[in-house]
């Protein structure tokens, strides 16, 4: 549950973060609110190559922790049983999660990307209904103009129509209707305009006068204007799914798409790859001092993650501009975090009294009795 929730939590928190933007560029475009959750929907792949290894961990460091503190760890250790014992489990949902991350960062997350930019660019577009403005006179193609004065939220309903069309006979077509509504077809390539309670006047060079019609329900045919296509995918080594960039980044293309191909196929496969050494670090901060219930280990976890995840980044974009060979740039912090936590489980697990952050988690308390020396007197004196 811990690991779950940690999951659910970081996935919630990374999506509030974007949720506020997204909404202000559909507004913006005057696109339906409908398209936020769907752009949404495909940012959660990219989130979850981040949220899982954290959600591991939590998971991992929570339950230790709970152990230690109800002594409950002592009495195991006190049996005969091991760190390396307990950790049995840990690592068999540490490799399940490694296995479904390489699937995220490899196939899964190259395909939502694409589709993210695809409904960006439907918006920018037009093709999902941001064209149509309400309370304005809209130009779709050569031959329409549409104008809506009210439409829900949906754009499902739309009142006050006024619509003006017309081909390369010379025939033209004008209606007025109170409400209407969009229809889709079998045809890609045309919509039926449903009109209600309106009436339509039709003018030809065939006809000797206009002929009007008055009408309680239209279906009027519309041909959409022909709009740009959106590009095909892999436009960007981030829509590239993992044999894809490794394809790239031993073929024979110029120097620098074989550089940035290189760059980020190392970049995956290591941030993957420290999945591994993430329940020795959940062990090593789970543990607070002796009569201590310290939440310092949670602290530095997360910074420590979160940390390594953005030095990786950073690397990935100096490998990919030449600036440092994408193997120095991401596997020499790999292995300096993997000697680090080696480190810190050796000195929790095989020294007696063993405390890998007993500076850090000193310095804390005199930090927090300088601070409980300091309330009273402020209260004292309010």
């Amino acid at each position: 549950m811990p690991l779950i929730g940690s999951l659910v939590l970081a996935a919630m928190l990374l999506v509030l973060e974007k949720m506020l933007r997204l909404f202000d560029f559909v507004v913006n475009a005057g696109g339906p609110v409908s398209v936020v959750w769907r752009m949404l929907a495909n940012l959660l792949p990219e989130y979850f190559s981040l949220g899982i290894p954290i959600g591991l961990m939590l998971g991992i460091l929570l339950a230790f922790r709970k152990l230690a503190l109800s002594s409950e760890l002592d009495a195991l250790r006190g049996t005969g049983i091991g760190f390396g014992r307990l950790l049995k489990v840990p690592y068999m949902f540490a490799v399940a999660l490694m296995l479904a991350n390489l699937a995220i960062v490899g196939w899964l997350e190259p395909y939502s990307r694409y589709r993210y930019e695809g409904l960006q660019f439907d918006l920018r577009s037009g093709a999902l209904g941001a064209a149509i403005k309400v309370g304005e006179f809209n130009r779709l193609g050569k031959r329409l103009t549409l104008r809506i004065d009210r439409s829900n939220d949906g754009g499902t309903q739309l009142s006050g129509i006024f619509i003006a069309m017309d081909d390369k006979s010379g025939t033209s077509v004008s209606a007025t209707a109170e409400k209407g509504q969009f229809l889709a077809t079998d045809d890609p390539e045309t919509i039926i305009f449903r009109l209600k309670s309106g009436r339509l006047i039709q003018q030809s060079p065939k006809f000797p006068t206009p002929r009007t019609l008055a009408f309680d329900s239209y279906d009027l045919p519309i041909n959409l204007p022909a709009g740009d296509r959106f590009r095909q995918r892999g436009n960007a080594q981030e829509e590239l799914t993992l044999p894809e960039v490794a394809a790239q980044a031993f073929g024979d293309g110029d120097e620098k798409t074989r550089r940035s191909a290189w760059s980020d196929m190392n970049f995956r496969l290591v941030e993957v790859a420290m999945m591994l050494m993430l329940p020795l670090l959940a062990v090593a901060l789970a543990v607070p001092p002796k009569r201590s219930n310290s939440s310092l280990g949670i602290f530095l976890a997360i910074v420590m993650v979160v940390t390594y995840h953005k030095v990786n980044q950073y690397a990935a974009q100096m490998g990919a501009q030449g600036q440092f060979d994408p193997i120095l740039a991401l596997w020499v912090p790999f292995l300096f975090f993997a000697a680090l936590i080696s480190w810190m489980y050796h000195v929790l697990a095989h020294r007696p009294g063993g405390q890998p952050i007993g500076a850090l988690e000193r310095g804390a308390a005199r930090l927090g009795s300088m601070l409980r020396r300091l309330l009273p007197r402020r209260e004292r004196r309010a």
